[in-house]
């Protein structure tokens, strides 16, 4: 078993993953070090809960100053691998995500695509436990695991949501690999403030190749047949291959408003629209690919028929958050690229007033301006920096509706929306934008909404 007993470990960057590293190697009697360009003032309670421990520091501009002297430098996902103090770095460079793999025993579920990552990680998660299954959740949804990696046993199933940003330095591949629709986000020319980017979409895309890259006969990918992008991946794995559809009867597939998958020579129905809790087609999609995927990893029919039914969702992710008059609010807020606001707004029959705008992803707003010209999209209101192309979208579309814009804060956004809303009416906050100029993050945004809401 490695061993990383006094060997000096440089933990770069202080967020979630980076804390559960510190335990991790702590736990294994390393001599860590934490490295993060925040000066302990910025960090606030992460250093006072880290200075209780047997660790140091290298923080401000001159963190990765002295990398050299370390023998492991372990970074976090917000720190990109072309940093030039890490390419001069000669030791042992890794990630939290890549460590994880080395070291896991369990079989690992990997679920990567631009949107529905998580409500699919989820959603696997369930329906694996409902059939008596004991199963790790982590990546960028439940906890990081690289604490827990030495209680798990080859029984287990770890399910993994993985971003690009932890996909691409990975020299092993998930056991299941699970590729969503891949879109463009995480580009370069989004907001100056969001650090966590790709300069092209090959680069995003490639980040995101490592997840069948290493994959042998003995895997399995299940790729989406409906994405141009998600098939090559299928295609380019040397695992069996599964696919999901909304277009077609393939492996897992939906029609007429319902999920089916084919499985053990037999068309099985697993639920409808009607009977679950997401709201949605697109999450109905979401629904075949991880029964597929848990039915792939041992699940019981039963077990995930009973799952799909009784997910409530994820925070941000089309959340309901009240009625108030007769009027439904919902917090979309994780939507931060076009598509995804299009399948929120394709969610819904009833009159919708729309909550869009934020900060720059390098979108095209063409197609969503279009699907709110033929949607029930009856006003929208438009908040952020991208507020003239969004208006510029739907104008270009001849929208019809009332447009209002240069609304200031969330406070101001919820009032106007109320007052032009109607029993019946559904108000729905999905930006296809970031938040970075008005919010520190999605998640923000979305409390900001719901508190405002929870007000009138």
């Amino acid at each position: 078993m490695q061993t990383y007993k006094n060997k000096k470990v440089a933990i770069v960057g202080l967020s979630v993953e980076g804390l559960d590293s510190v335990d991790f190697f702590r736990s294994e009697d390393a001599i860590v070090t934490c490295c993060d360009r925040r000066m302990k003032e910025e960090l606030g309670d992460t250093y006072t809960q880290l200075a209780k421990q047997d660790v140091t520091f290298h923080l401000g501009d001159e963190h990765l100053s002295n990398l050299s002297e370390f023998d492991i430098v372990v970074r976090t996902p917000g720190i990109l691998l072309d940093t030039q103090e890490l390419g001069r770095y000669k030791g042992i460079l890794t990630s939290q995500t890549k460590l994880f793999f080395d070291l896991c025993r369990p079989s690992i579920i990997g679920v990567t695509g631009t949107k529905g990552k998580g409500t699919t990680s989820s959603l696997i998660a369930e329906m694996l436990r409902k059939s008596g299954k004991k199963v790790f959740l982590g990546g960028n949804v439940g906890t990081p695991l690289l604490s827990k990696v030495r209680e798990m046993t080859d029984k287990d199933i770890v399910v993994l949501e993985l971003s690009s940003f932890q996909l691409e330095d990975l020299t092993k591949s998930p056991h299941i690999a699970v590729v969503l629709p891949i879109t463009q986000d995480h580009l370069a020319n989004i907001d100056p403030l969001a650090t966590n980017y790709h300069k092209s979409r090959e680069d995003y895309v490639k980040a995101k190749f490592s997840i069948i890259a290493f994959q042998t006969k003995t895997d399995v990918i299940i790729a989406n047949a409906d994405n141009e992008t998600s098939v090559s991946f299928a295609q380019h794995s040397a695992g069996r291959k599964y696919f999901v559809s909304r277009k077609q009867q393939t492996n897992a597939f939906v029609e007429n408003h319902e999920v089916f998958v084919s499985w053990q020579e037999k068309i099985e129905r697993i639920c409808g629209l009607d009977e679950v809790i997401l709201r949605g087609e697109h999450n109905l999609e979401n629904i075949a690919t991880a029964s597929l995927a848990a039915l792939v990893s041992g699940a019981s029919l039963e077990s995930v028929r009973n799952a799909a039914k009784q997910f409530k969702g994820l925070p941000h992710r089309l959340q309901f958050v009240d009625t108030v008059n007769g009027v439904a609010f919902y917090d979309d807020s994780f939507s931060t690229v076009p598509e995804t606001t299009i399948a929120a707004i394709a969610s819904f029959f009833e009159t919708i007033i729309l909550i869009a705008g934020g900060s720059e992803k390098g979108s095209d707003f063409s197609d969503l301006g279009k699907i709110i010209v033929n949607s029930s999209v009856k006003t929208l209101i438009v908040i952020g920096t991208m507020t003239d192309r969004i208006v510029k979208a739907a104008e270009d579309a001849h929208f019809s509706g009332e447009i209002v814009t240069g609304l200031r804060t969330m406070e101001e956004v919820v009032k106007i929306v109320f007052a032009r809303a109607r029993p019946g009416d559904v108000v729905l906050l999905s930006p296809a934008c970031a938040s970075f100029d008005m919010f520190p993050n999605y998640k923000e945004r979305g409390k900001q909404f719901a508190y405002e809401v929870s007000r009138l």
